[in-house]
């Protein structure tokens, strides 16, 4: 760091000793005066690595940064012959331009690792990547029939984002969420691409989703049971989910090709609610008389809470961790949630609001109230 440091402040070393060589009326001085800074830099930078890890005290820091105008000065009275009385405005060059180098210049690395050099992708491995077969298969296999008579209710996750954990986090708290409430552990699951969780979750693909959506549309009693499906991503203005999956080369998931899958599945009684960007865009093409939609944004409209810190989005929070479980109903739900997010965005200035969105099909209200919710 102390090279980077020092090479991206030779512009201002140089105006430095430009500015005292006019002031001396000396112009030959401006070469000398750049060697003298420039190496006094150095030495000032190598005292800053020697102190780094030690959590120095404020006062020390600027004991720090005082011995380093030392150091400055001292090489300026060198090279000029002047003395401490005389130094007045080459320390005030010196120490306006130290200031500005300090505090205001941007400091970063030279040199950092290329992404793919920070760790070896969770899929790169041969065996991590076949596994990744039979996981969905012993995962599908498990996801039970519906019981004649009874409307259930199906779960499947998708999250095919692997570069923010807080995806990942969402997930698994919905669906540990919903097989509580609707006993749904045998008909539920979570589809998600995270390098931590490679070999615990099968990865969030199309081609998965299809295959999980139809399985599904097998198991379940198309007349009698719901299927909620909860999408947790980065959406584009093209109403594209975003998808990352290193190495893999994986094509986003738009709204006419979770309409197909769903449709091919034969999944009448649907449940959608997507948290993304512009997750509004979904609405159009997948609503009919059968489905509930909910959605974290308008179509033209960004959501908020995507940060790698956060356990949730602040849509999926307000809908599943806080409203869901106060209403017990997935329509009931939206209204208190989307408060609660219109709250928070204002108290954090966050502009444009995201405006969730919710249509309700005509039968599905009604469908809904058949399901039985744990206490």
């Amino acid at each position: 760091m102390a090279v980077a440091v020092y090479l991206a402040q030779i512009p201002t070393l140089l105006l430095a000793s430009f500015l005292i060589a006019t002031l001396r009326g000396n112009g030959a001085l401006t070469l000398l005066l750049a060697v003298a800074l420039s190496a006094s830099d150095l030495a000032f930078e190598l005292g800053g690595m020697a102190i780094l890890g030690t959590q120095p005290s404020p006062a020390s820091q600027w004991a720090f940064l005082g011995w380093g105008w030392i150091v400055a000065m001292r090489a300026v009275m060198i090279c000029t012959g002047i003395s401490w009385r005389q130094i007045g405005w080459p320390a005030i060059v010196v120490t306006a331009l130290m200031a500005i180098s300090l505090f205001f210049l941007p400091r970063a690395d030279l040199w950092i690792p290329a992404p793919e050099q920070a760790g070896r992708p969770a899929l790169a491995g041969e065996e991590a990547f076949h596994a990744q077969g039979e996981l969905i298969e012993r995962q599908l296999a498990a996801i039970e029939s519906g019981r004649p008579g009874v409307t259930e209710l199906y779960f499947a996750g998708f999250a095919p984002d692997g570069s923010q954990d807080v995806f990942l986090r969402e997930m698994r708290s919905v669906k540990n969420l919903i097989d509580r409430s609707f006993d749904a552990s045998r008909r539920s699951i979570a589809l998600i691409s995270n390098p931590a969780t490679a070999a615990e979750y099968p990865i969030a693909t199309a081609t998965n989703l299809r295959r999980t959506l139809a399985h599904i549309g097998n198991r379940m009693n198309p007349d009698e049971d719901v299927l909620l499906l909860y999408v947790t991503a980065h959406g584009d203005e093209g109403f594209g989910l975003s998808a990352h999956a290193p190495p893999l080369d994986l094509a986003p998931v738009n709204p006419t090709v979770l309409a197909r899958a769903l449709n091919d599945a034969g999944i009448k009684w649907r449940v959608l609610v997507i948290s993304a960007c512009f997750s509004g865009g979904f609405i159009n093409p997948l609503k009919d008389d059968n489905t509930l939609i909910v959605t974290a944004s308008a179509a033209d409209r960004r959501s908020f809470g995507c940060e790698s810190g956060n356990d949730w989005t602040y849509f999926g929070e307000a809908y599943f961790s806080n409203a869901f479980p106060q209403t017990k109903s997935f329509i009931d739900a939206f209204p208190v949630a989307a408060q609660a997010v219109a709250q928070r965005e204002a108290a954090e200035k966050l502009s444009p609001p995201s405006d969730p969105q919710m249509f309700v099909g005509r039968a599905i209200a009604a469908k809904l109230k058949e399901l039985a919710v744990t206490p």
